[in-house]
């Protein structure tokens, strides 16, 4: 299973110090946290002291569990206490904007995909947008097929890539193309040739929704 570390831009920020921070700001202890997260005391004290690592399904435990999108685990923002009960998404207000400068936002590496997630400052999004530097050389680079709910679409920005997904054989994306398909389906993007390979994708879900399988990076991942 993959190991999340944070990215290029994350700077000091990490799940250990959000997750503190948070617990302190609503008067959580480590017992609480693991009740609405069902992840460990032990694991959430590792994690708080930089001794371990998650897994990104694990960090999407944390992140349903506290009621956060999951982008902010890695935001430099000071943790809002949480809502007394699970939070409802609420309609979406008229008028609402972000505009995140090239290059900016919260970033996630992992062995297959490097991450960056623009507008990160604007919650409850009905559209999951991300900038993905693929890393993954071949498909045996994943353990599992990433699948979640909803819709994406996915845009070739710079280079090419192979699609695969569990239905249909390989497609070949060059630069300009791109491809929307049901997000359900297994599916997996693999950069072809020596060259940097980056897509935007944009799903029609909560970052909480997606899951992926992916292999560790960094020396304290946790399994």
């Amino acid at each position: 299973m993959g190991k999340i570390s944070g990215g290029k831009n994350s700077g000091d920020s990490n799940p250990g110090s959000f997750l503190r921070e948070f617990r302190s700001a609503n008067g959580m202890t480590l017992a609480q946290a693991s009740e609405k997260t069902g992840l460990p005391v032990s694991t959430l004290s590792k994690v708080e002291t930089g001794k371990m690592s998650l897994s990104y399904e694990k960090l999407v435990k944390l992140s349903q569990g506290l009621g956060i999108d999951i982008a902010q685990l890695f935001s430099n923002a000071a943790p809002a206490p949480a809502a007394a009960s699970k939070p409802v998404r609420a309609p979406m207000p008229i008028g609402r904007r972000t505009i995140t400068p090239a290059g900016e936002g919260p970033s996630i590496q992992t062995a297959t995909y490097s991450y960056t997630y623009p507008s990160a400052d604007l919650l409850n999004k009905q559209l999951n947008p991300m900038i993905i530097e693929i890393e993954a050389r071949a498909i045996e680079d994943f353990d599992d097929l990433m699948r979640h709910p909803g819709e994406e679409y996915a845009f070739v920005i710079e280079g090419q890539c192979e699609f695969h997904t569990d239905i249909y054989a390989p497609s070949l994306l060059n630069t300009g193309d791109s491809v929307y398909f049901d997000a359900s389906m297994g599916h997996a993007y693999v950069a072809v040739g020596k060259g940097p390979c980056r897509i935007l994708s944009v799903c029609s879900a909560t970052d909480a929704d997606l899951k992926s399988n992916l292999r560790p990076i960094g020396p304290a991942a946790e399994d």
